[in-house]
C-alpha cells in the first residue's frame, strides 16, 4: 500500500564556524541549536496526528543527525539513499564572498540556469523523484519523511509547482529544519504545505549550495 504524504525535511543548523560552504565535506554535524532544531520538526510532524512509516535521509553527517530525533519519536530507522544528498559544487569548502572576489571564478557563473557552478538542476530533479517514488510506494501506507537539502528541496519545489528552475540562491524559501509536504504521489506530485516549525533566530545558514 502506498504513502499518503511526504514530508521532505531539511536538516538542522550546521557547526560551521568557518562559515564555508560545506556542500559533501565530512566532518560537518550539527550544533547543539541544529539537533534542537532537528527535534523541533519530528516534533511538528508528530502533532499531525499521522502514521510515518517510512524514513529516509541522505548520507551525509548532518541529514543523518537530523534523522535521530524521527527515529526516536516513530520508532523507526532511517534508509540511507544516495540519491537526496546534497548537489556537488565548484564552491564547496570556500567562503562565498571570498571566492567572488576572484575573477577566476566567475567563469562558473556563466551558466546560472544550468546551473554552470554544480550538478545540473534536471539532474537534481531525476534523482529526487527517484529516491520519492520508491520511498512513496515501498511504504506500508502512512507518510513518508526524506531528511535532505535545501537545494535538493527547493528545486523540488519549483519543478513540482511550474515554476522556473533558474533562481537565486539567497531566495530559497526553504529555512533549517522546514518541512515541505506533498501527496499525489508518482507523477501527481502536489505540494500541500510548507511550515518552519524551528526557531532560527541567529542561526548560521551559509553553507547551502
Amino acid at each position: 500500500m502506498p504513502a499518503e504524504r511526504l514530508h521532505l525535511v531539511r536538516h538542522g543548523e550546521v557547526f560551521n564556524p568557518g562559515r564555508v560552504l560545506y556542500g559533501r565535506l565530512p566532518g560537518f554535524g550539527l550544533s547543539e541549536d541544529g539537533r534542537r532544531m532537528a527535534a523541533d520538526a519530528a516534533a511538528w510532524v508528530k502533532e499531525l496526528d499521522r502514521p510515518v512509516t517510512t524514513l529516509v535521509c541522505s548520507p551525509l553527517q548532518r541529514t543523518r543527525e537530523s534523522a535521530e530525533p524521527f527515529t526516536a519519536t516513530f520508532g523507526i530507522d532511517p534508509r540511507i539513499d544516495e540519491r537526496v544528498i546534497e548537489p556537488t559544487n565548484v564552491f564547496e569548502g570556500r567562503r562565498m564572498k571570498r571566492a567572488m572576489m576572484n575573477p577566476l571564478n566567475w567563469r562558473h557563473l556563466s551558466r546560472p540556469a544550468l546551473p554552470s557552478w554544480g550538478e545540473p538542476y534536471a539532474q537534481v530533479i531525476s534523482r529526487m523523484d527517484a529516491a520519492m517514488t520508491d520511498a512513496w510506494n515501498d511504504a506500508d501506507g502512512g507518510d513518508v519523511v526524506i531528511v535532505s537539502h535545501q537545494l535538493p528541496i527547493w528545486i523540488t519545489h519549483l519543478w513540482v509547482e511550474g515554476e522556473p528552475l533558474r533562481h537565486d540562491p539567497r531566495r530559497r524559501r526553504c529555512a533549517l529544519s522546514s518541512v515541505t509536504s506533498l501527496e499525489g504521489g508518482p507523477g501527481q506530485w502536489a505540494e500541500v504545505s510548507y511550515s518552519e516549525p524551528a526557531s532560527t533566530a541567529g542561526a548560521v545558514d551559509v553553507g547551502a549550495v
